[in-house]
């Protein structure tokens, strides 16, 4: 079960919040740190799966030159992620040959949110009305850690590859 964020919990910095890798494992971002992030609340049966092809490209691309795509599943949306992490993984690498880090399905939303989003949320520099509201949901981070800006599944593949560039 993942950790609900308390409030009154603070994280001096966004690479020191806990999460866990899909063998179950503790991790942080504090790999990335350093590198432009584009984290992405990802699901198996969604419209929005074929996403997980551009994303790829995008990480193939970009990776060299300090950028990472990380791939979070979730299943709070019309249970569209509803395997285990193995299965999940197994769909990504199977049908998408996907490369960039998968971590162990969490909540993205509501009072039971992984302590990563809920800081996500609270650290945009944008506030956005609704935070996430479906899968690929995409969230920018430059490389100093700053949430800079979440952007819809329905934006376009340019439109998030152009931020990109202009961070790296």
């Amino acid at each position: 079960m993942t950790p609900v964020f308390n409030e009154k919990e603070t994280f001096p910095s966004l690479y020191e919040i806990p999460f866990k890798n899909m063998d179950g494992s503790e991790t942080s971002l504090t790999p990335y740190q350093g590198q432009v992030m584009l984290i992405v609340n990802v699901a198996s049966r969604c419209g929005f799966t074929p996403q997980y092809e551009a994303l790829e490209a995008m990480h193939r691309e970009y990776q060299s030159r300090g950028f990472a795509v990380l791939g979070f599943p979730c299943d709070q949306f019309r249970h569209q992620e509803p395997g285990n992490n193995q299965a999940i993984k197994a769909f990504a690498t199977s049908c998408f040959n996907i490369t960039f880090p998968l971590f162990s399905k969490i909540d993205v939303k509501g009072p039971s949110a992984a302590p990563l989003y809920s800081y996500l949320k609270t650290h945009i520099e944008k506030w956005p009305l609704i935070f996430i509201p479906w899968n690929f949901t995409k969230i920018l981070i430059d490389k100093d850690g700053h949430v800079l800006r979440r952007y819809w599944p329905t934006t376009s593949i340019k439109t998030v590859r152009k931020a990109i560039e202009a961070l790296l």
